[in-house]
């Protein structure tokens, strides 16, 4: 019999993990040395009559009270708190996270937990780099995909301008006489229209990267909304298709308290879609509604209209939908649109229909 608790004493004390033993109430009756270690006590006194609940963070220890309790009526060899993260409670207060395995055994005395603590804080530090250097990877890899499709899309969007601006570079050349100015002027045109599209697709690739690199901030300030969509709406006319009409309507409140540069380039974008997409003849309804707490805005127009499949990626980098692929555009747009919003506390939603046009509608709180 000596000999048997000899044998368990070694066992017990020379075993790589911290092992504690409980009775029926919880109350802690064995600690090996392992376990002194572990939790930062010196002797087995300061642990010895104490409930477990001591070497468990406060804000468990009414659970663990319940699953302590149900353990004792049900006992059985198993694992704690699977798909769980545990933690324990060193004497100094730091937490540190454990993999426990509970067993039991029973006397006359009743029924006695046990259980195998592990310290798994090396193992959570190496999980954790592992997973950022994964998630590394990961946004190398984004970044590379992204880079490629800039180049992809690049090419091909700057080919159609350049060309045009190289042959009415070369058209005008020839146009020497004083009667020939129509033409000039027509080539003149073209040219200046091709410049500002290359611009507005650099524009659009230089706010993306500021906008990932967490460099675009809403500056708030107090500005006459009505007053600056009138412009918006007198500009983006002069380079609606022929018969294109932009109808513009305000109701409430002019005064009100938002970025003037987010605002502007949201709407622009849409107009801008809306008159690219939308026919010949055809009119885009602008509205503006303020009350209290809210700003409403909507575009409407009567074009191509956004294919069911392709609604949920809308608002995805370089997304373009399958009925607009012959049309000039980067699919940066309404990215850069729905980011504009989320800075100024905004949400932004849509209906379409194929060949029956698209609304967008925007809310931007005031509160």
């Amino acid at each position: 019999m000596k000999d048997s608790q000899q044998k368990f004493e070694a066992l017990f004390q020379h075993a790589s993990m911290g092992i504690l033993v409980a009775d029926a109430r919880g109350e802690i009756v064995l600690a090996n040395n392992f376990l002194l270690d572990q939790f930062g006590y010196s002797t087995t006194e300061e642990l010895i009559g104490n409930k477990v609940e001591q070497l468990i963070p406060r804000r468990y220890h009414e659970n663990h009270e319940n699953h302590r309790k149900g353990y004792i009526k049900k006992p059985q060899a198993r694992p704690m708190g699977v798909g769980m993260e545990l933690f324990a409670v060193r004497k100094d207060g730091t937490e540190f996270p454990v993999e426990i395995s509970l067993s039991n055994y029973s006397t006359n005395e009743g029924v006695f937990a046990i259980a195998f603590i592990s310290d798994i804080t090396r193992r959570k530090e190496i999980e954790t780099a592992m997973l950022k250097q994964k998630e590394e990877l990961s946004k190398e890899k984004e970044l590379s995909d992204l880079k490629s499709r800039f180049v992809s899309m690049a090419s091909h969007e700057f080919r159609t301008p350049l060309s045009t601006i190289l042959s009415s570079a070369s058209l005008l050349a020839k146009y020497t006489e004083t009667d020939d100015q129509e033409k000039r002027d027509k080539h003149i045109h073209r040219i200046k229209s091709s410049v500002n599209n290359l611009t507005d697709i650099l524009n659009e690739f230089l706010s993306i990267g500021k906008i990932e690199d967490g460099k675009v901030v809403a500056h708030f300030t107090d500005i006459n909304i009505r007053e600056i969509f009138t412009a918006i709406c007198t500009e983006m006319q002069g380079i609606a298709k022929e018969g294109q009409q932009i109808i513009y309507t305000h109701e409430g409140n002019e005064i009100v308290h938002l970025d003037p540069v987010l605002l502007r380039n949201i709407i622009i974008n849409l107009l801008s879609n809306a008159i690219k997409f939308s026919p010949e003849g055809s009119a885009i309804l602008f509205t503006s509604t303020v009350t209290p707490s809210v700003i409403t805005l909507s575009v409407k127009d009567s074009g191509l209209g956004i294919a069911l499949e392709d609604q949920e990626h809308l608002f995805e980098r370089f997304f373009r939908g399958i009925n607009v692929t012959n049309i000039q555009g980067t699919g940066l747009g309404l990215h850069i649109v729905g980011k504009y919003i989320e800075l100024m506390n905004g949400q932004i939603d849509f209906k379409s229909e194929l060949e029956k046009g698209t609304e967008f509608n925007i809310k931007l709180n005031l509160s």
